[in-house]
């Protein structure tokens, strides 16, 4: 071969080589086999951060608290066949194939009536994957604390907190009831901003090394921006106070409550866990892990109003108060709570006409649910910013994804 035919049939090679390749895989780790972190803190930097929230449980460091899957597996098998879907972002059209090759997804499922439709693993992940929430976690608390009211545990979601964690008494969070920790309307101030300089920040050190304790850290928080039960301010501290009224309403852990009635009853095919702070507290607020069609089994079963089969998991009712933006005060409704998300009971309720709503956690992963449609989508990412207002485009486009999966299966895409 002379050179020139090399040196074309090269080109040829690198256009087909770069044509399939997934966004950012080599800064991401792909020529290390994308590894785990060397440690807890190293876990989110670029060439660790595919490998460290698939498998967190590897990193050094990490502390988890196992939650361990059941007897029975429920069903949720492939569906024989599937519709084309199809998005329009920034009036550009795009395949689901299109999707994957703009956005930095480690994990995409998508269910419709109990069926999947779409599995797909990227960089390297495979099934037995369990992926790093972050704030997905959140709803997975306020599951676990409808659950303890309908056990009567909790007797009221209008009791303060000091009434179950008797560390808090007299603190402003202590002095919140469980409502408006749902709710992130304690009206005090909390900031995160992801700039590491934040409250976030320093909850996250916290919990990492103890140095303060948690729950110091918890009682220092005394600034008020507005009245209780006000306002929405997004505040993972919130959701860490919910996870301390459990274990103490309960006398259990975090881990233990969700396999019992969660997990188990879900009828998870794989294990999965928490992570925990020094003291051995499970992070309510951002750190459950688990696998992608385990993530499909909880959207499901979310999608039928709290049931798997017949029996009741989650009380509907419950569920309704916490997913439904019409039950909600109308400062936590769409366009209000947010400039385009309503909040509910640590959920996102987005703007659709018909009941639609979201798990959300920072770097791209989502959980959206339409019950009325059985539509389920489960995405897990690596998202290089944190945010919407960090990472714009890459939160926007996911947004126009999900109304043309909406739009492709036969959902509602009519806006609030």
């Amino acid at each position: 071969m002379t050179t020139r035919p090399r040196l074309l049939a090269a080109a040829l090679l690198a256009a087909a080589a770069a044509v399939h390749a997934e966004p950012d895989e080599m800064a991401l780790g792909k020529a290390q086999g994308y590894p785990v972190g060397p440690s807890r803190a190293q876990s989110g930097q670029m060439p660790y951060r595919v490998g460290s929230w698939s498998a967190l449980d590897r990193v050094p460091g990490v502390k988890v608290a196992p939650v361990q899957r059941g007897d029975t597996v429920s069903a949720l098998p492939p569906a024989a066949s599937a519709p084309e879907i199809r998005y329009r972002h920034r009036n550009i059209r795009y395949t689901l194939d299109d999707y994957l090759e703009r956005q930095r997804i480690t994990g995409l499922l998508i269910v419709k009536d109990g069926q999947i439709l779409v599995e797909r693993y990227r960089y390297g992940r495979t099934e037995d994957a369990r992926f790093l929430s972050f704030s997905m976690a959140k709803s997975v608390t306020s599951l676990l604390v409808g659950i303890a009211q309908a056990r009567g545990v909790i007797a009221s979601l209008d009791d303060p907190a000091s009434k179950y964690v008797a560390t808090l008494a007299g603190s402003g969070y202590g002095d919140t009831s469980v409502r408006d920790l749902l709710r992130m309307s304690s009206g005090l101030t909390f900031t995160e901003r992801y700039d590491g300089q934040d409250d976030i920040a320093r909850l996250s050190r916290s919990v990492a090394t103890g140095t303060p304790a948690v729950v110091e850290l918890l009682r220092s928080i005394a600034d008020r921006h507005s009245a209780a039960g006000r306002k929405f301010v997004y505040a993972s501290s919130e959701t860490e106070v919910l996870g301390r009224v459990l274990t103490a309403a309960t006398g259990r852990s975090l881990a233990a409550l969700t396999q019992e009635w969660l997990w188990q009853p879900l009828g998870a095919e794989r294990d999965a866990f928490w992570c925990t702070d020094t003291a051995g507290q499970e992070s309510a607020y951002y750190c459950f892990n688990a696998a992608l069609r385990d993530w499909g089994r909880l959207g499901w079963m979310l999608a039928r109003d709290g049931r798997v089969g017949e029996r009741e998991i989650v009380p509907r009712e419950y569920l309704l108060d916490a997913t439904d933006a019409r039950r909600q005060p109308s400062a936590f409704q769409p366009y209000r709570a947010t400039p385009f998300f309503g909040y509910g009971y640590q959920f996102w309720l987005h703007p659709s006409a018909e009941r639609t709503f979201v798990m959300q956690g920072v770097h791209g992963q989502s959980i959206l649910v339409q019950p009325a449609s059985g539509i389920v989508i489960v995405q897990t990412a690596v998202f290089a910013g944190a945010s919407g207002a960090i990472d714009p485009d890459a939160h926007a486009e996911r947004g126009s994804f999900w109304l043309g999966v909406l739009d492709s299966l036969g959902g509602s895409t009519r806006r609030w």
